[in-house]
């Protein structure tokens, strides 16, 4: 570890001499003012995520795409460039391991190995919650890896007390890529139950720039979002609706992760979601043993490419139904939240003639039950179990059903007033599930298929006093039995192993009236069977992922102007052994920065100026595709670079 953190220093002496600076000076400048909202790293408490991202964050650095949103946690990273391509990883592990949802609908469907799966537009977000690594029952089926919420807007969070009716209109344009992007939102409230909002966003952007000033063909998007929510607030009851609809349009590379080539040519590729949640809610007065909350959700996701000179436009489709019934009771010194969920998940693929001609559905059944106690003023357990019933029909039509249970336990102490020690272990269950769309054609299922087992234990510390919060976490997990297909052919799914990933997170964070600060750093291990995994070799299993720190600065200056600065900073891998050759990963450090203004001192009208990648870097993310180009018969097979400096200029108007 000393060895590991020695380098680290070394690496990021310069910009953190330069964070350094900025906080002592500004220190000296700081007024009185509203603390900053920031990216929380480490939970306060069993109940919370292990980060948060909060709207005022993806505001500030005016966040287009997924890797936008998670730029400020280094146990996150998200690789791809393009927004389409985009894939997520929280501690080296990929989405698919995950349990992501969206206003807790279930985004399980896997269309296309080479783009990514989540299409979330953070116009609509109000927060993004992750919880790394198998942990408590309520994260849901199939969490190996953690879970991944994302948070829409309601009504409420846009009208004020009072008010009726109000729209906000934000526009901006970026210098790379070039284009533009306009939302427009209408809020109100129909009676003093019910209110109302529709958005609607539009995204045109052509071709970015890598660092070095080469223009990337196949990244130009076009991309149209739409969502309708009604809500419904009865006091004890709570009913919200909402659909959403989102479009990603544009000529990309066939394989739209991988830079464009001979052999990975240019064509049309669109793809959709359309999702539609039935949230409730209900919670009495003085009544400690009933808090029901239930989600009934669908969402449909496509993906169509027109490959014109082979084989003619290719369908892919997934479909997802669920629902979810969870109460809470609070008896004494415990509360136990125990539930029921069920998920029913399609996957279709075929070509013009024939649009559904190849299908695989599955299902999954599950009860689980979570306590939390506080077993003194100073010590607090939280146990839970969950059981979960797996079924599968493939492509060949063979059947398989699995079920486990999937316990958990954890701890918190407060040692002191100002110091709290963690510590945990939980284990999740996954049995097999629908595939790839893209490769069902001519792909199989191994025989003997089983399901995943997660294991994943972690102890924690965390210091706050003052000003300072500061916090370490160790963890080591692993997923038994993993199941992907191996590179090459035939495409067989089956189980090719065990799955390894282990490493620590250290965090410092710096709150002083209208002062901001924090820095982190994440070190992590993944490997399969003992070798590094990379996301080439085992797609949708994870990637690996040099020592990550980030950084930032956020300062109120008075209470019209703000300004921050966020830096992420990744160190180089020099020989990394794979089953086909030795690649490398190249580090690099990443700047980013935005002023903020309220002409009228409020929030009616705000005038944001971001530069991200400040210093015009170029690099290819570690979290992306590496290069093989070195390597006799992978010639081409490198990842898309990140773009270079691209300064984004936005007006939000509220009335």
């Amino acid at each position: 570890m000393q060895h590991t953190l020695h380098h680290a220093a070394r690496f990021l002496r310069q910009p953190l001499s330069i964070s350094i600076a900025t906080l002592m000076s500004t220190t000296v400048l700081a007024q009185s003012s509203a603390p900053l909202d920031t990216l929380q790293v480490i939970a306060e408490s069993l109940n919370n995520s292990d980060s948060v991202v909060e709207e005022e964050t993806l505001e500030r650095y005016q966040a287009d795409d997924l890797g936008d949103i998670f730029d400020q946690d280094p146990q996150v990273n998200v690789g791809g460039a393009l927004g389409i391509a985009q894939k997520l990883y929280v501690r080296g592990v990929e989405d698919p391991l995950l349990n992501v949802t969206i206003d807790g609908a279930s985004q399980s469907g896997s269309l296309f190995h080479h783009t990514g799966r989540l299409g979330v537009d953070p116009a609509l977000l109000k927060r993004v919650e992750v919880s790394s690594g198998a942990g408590r029952a309520t994260e849901g089926p199939g969490a190996l890896g953690g879970s991944v919420r994302f948070v829409t807007k309601d009504p409420d969070d846009l009208l004020r007390d009072g008010e009726r009716f109000g729209g906000l209109i934000s526009t901006g344009t970026g210098t790379n890529p070039e284009g533009y992007r306009v939302s427009t939102t209408l809020f109100g409230r129909i009676n003093d139950q019910w209110s109302a909002m529709g958005t609607l966003v539009k995204r045109d952007q052509q071709r970015f720039e890598d660092g070095n000033g080469v223009a990337q063909a196949g990244t130009d998007a076009q991309q149209q979002l739409g969502q309708l929510k009604l809500l419904g607030d009865f006091d004890a009851q709570r009913f919200s609706l909402s659909h959403e609809v989102r479009q990603d349009e544009g000529t990309r590379a066939q394989r739209p992760q991988w830079t464009v080539s001979d052999f990975n040519r240019l064509y049309t590729l669109d793809a959709e979601r359309q999702t539609t949640t039935l949230n409730y809610r209900l919670r009495p007065q003085n009544q400690s043993w009933l808090d029901l909350e239930a989600t009934l959700y669908h969402t449909t996701a496509e993906v169509e490419q027109n490959v014109a000179d082979r084989w003619g436009r290719y369908f892919g489709e997934s479909e997802t139904t669920g629902v979810t019934v969870a109460n809470t009771s609070r008896l004494g010194a415990h509360q136990i939240t125990y539930g029921v969920d069920y998920r029913d998940d399609e996957v279709n693929a075929g070509n013009e003639e024939n649009p559904a001609q190849e299908r695989e559905s599955g299902g999954i059944a599950g009860v689980f039950v979570q306590d939390s106690i506080d077993l003194t003023d100073v010590l607090r357990l939280s146990a839970g179990a969950r059981y979960d019933r797996y079924r599968l029909t493939d492509n060949s039509g063979l059947s398989y059903r699995e079920d486990d249970v999937s316990p958990n336990i954890d701890v918190e102490w407060d040692v002191t007033d100002s110091i709290m020690l963690t510590a945990g272990h939980a284990r999740a269950f996954r049995g097999p599930k629908a595939h790839d769309a893209f490769k069902l054609e001519g792909a199989s299922n191994a025989l003997d298929l089983r399901g995943e087992q997660a294991r994943n234990s972690e102890i924690g510390a965390q210091f706050e006093q003052g000003p300072w919060l500061l916090s370490a976490e160790l963890y080591h997990s692993t997923i038994e039995d993993v199941i992907a297909d191996p590179l090459g052919r035939p495409t067989v799914y089956q189980n090719v192993g065990d799955l390894k990933s282990e490493g620590f997170l250290l965090s410092a964070h710096y709150q002083w009236q209208a002062l901001s600060a924090g820095l982190s750093f994440h070190h992590n291990d993944i490997e399969i069977n003992g070798q590094p995994l990379t996301v080439y070799e085992y797609n949708g299993l994870g990637n690996t992922i040099g020592d990550t720190w980030t950084a930032n600065v956020d300062y109120q200056i008075n209470p019209d102007w703000q300004v921050g600065w966020r830096g992420q900073f990744v160190e180089g891998i020099d020989a990394l052994e794979t089953s086909v050759g030795t690649i490398s990963k190249p580090g690099y450090g990443i700047h980013d920065a935005y002023v903020r203004w309220l002409p009228t001192s409020n929030e009616d009208l705000a005038i944001t100026l971001t530069a991200n990648n400040l210093f015009d870097k170029q690099y290819l993310d570690h979290a992306s595709n590496a290069s093989y180009e070195h390597i006799a018969g992978y010639e081409g097979i490198v990842g898309l670079s990140d773009p270079g400096r691209d300064v984004r200029v936005g007006v939000s108007l509220r009335f």
